[in-house]
């Protein structure tokens, strides 16, 4: 499979999303599927089904703490991104490979799941719920990585967000994706080491795999 990874680095959610509606474009017309690497700043993003209450704070307070809201074309509630997450825009032409939307989200949570593991971190799916688990048996259940997508004319949009060393308090002012009972972690947490740049490469090595079993398969 040819992918082309394009590192954007440090950009605003309006850069960012700006940059992915350029690169959809020339993916629709023929060129290169494209992996759209980034950090953001504080952001809190609303998906489509998005239920506007699970933003806890006012906007005085998101003044305060130098977050911006957007709303997004997206799947799913409300997240959060920031410094010390990647977030990772796969524009892939879906239609021309022939590939399902479910089975290109599972390729997507397989690849992370298996970049997770580089690290010696179990990660897991749980059904009913999307992104990625960590968490023994017993445990109160840790979400460390979220996925949201779009596919639009057959191309695939917007993509996941994997907690490195984010600050997680960021997260205690929304109800994550909707869901209230769980909690939140980062690499970081985990196993008290790891970066971006390390998990950035850890993915895109994964995620060629299992995209090529994809295509296969």
């Amino acid at each position: 499979m040819e992918l082309k990874v394009k590192n954007i680095g440090h950009k605003s959610y309006s850069q960012a999303q700006a940059i992915q509606q350029e690169v959809h474009a020339q993916v629709l017309a023929g060129g290169e599927d494209t992996l759209i690497l980034c950090e953001h700043p504080h952001v809190y993003t609303f998906g489509k089904s998005a239920d506007r209450n699970n933003l806890l704070i006012s906007p005085e307070f998101l003044k305060r703490i130098r977050a911006e809201v957007h709303e997004t074309e997206r799947g799913g509630d409300i997240t959060y991104h920031g410094p010390g997450q990647l977030v990772g825009y796969p524009i892939i032409n879906l239609r021309k490979h022939g590939v399902g939307i479910k089975k290109y989200v599972e390729t997507l949570e397989l690849s992370i799941i298996n970049a997770l593991a580089t690290f010696n971190i179990t990660a897991y799916q749980i059904d009913g719920l999307t992104g990625i688990w960590v968490g023994q048996e017993g445990d109160i259940k840790r979400k460390i990585g979220a996925i949201g997508i779009r596919v639009r004319n057959g191309v695939s949009m917007h993509g996941f967000a994997l907690n490195v060393t984010t600050d997680l308090s960021y997260f205690n002012h929304i109800v994550p994706c909707g869901i209230a009972d769980k909690e939140v972690t980062s690499i970081h947490l985990e196993i008290n080491s790891g970066t971006v740049t390390e998990f950035a490469q850890a993915f895109q090595n994964t995620f060629r795999t299992e995209w090529q079993k994809a295509l296969t398969s």
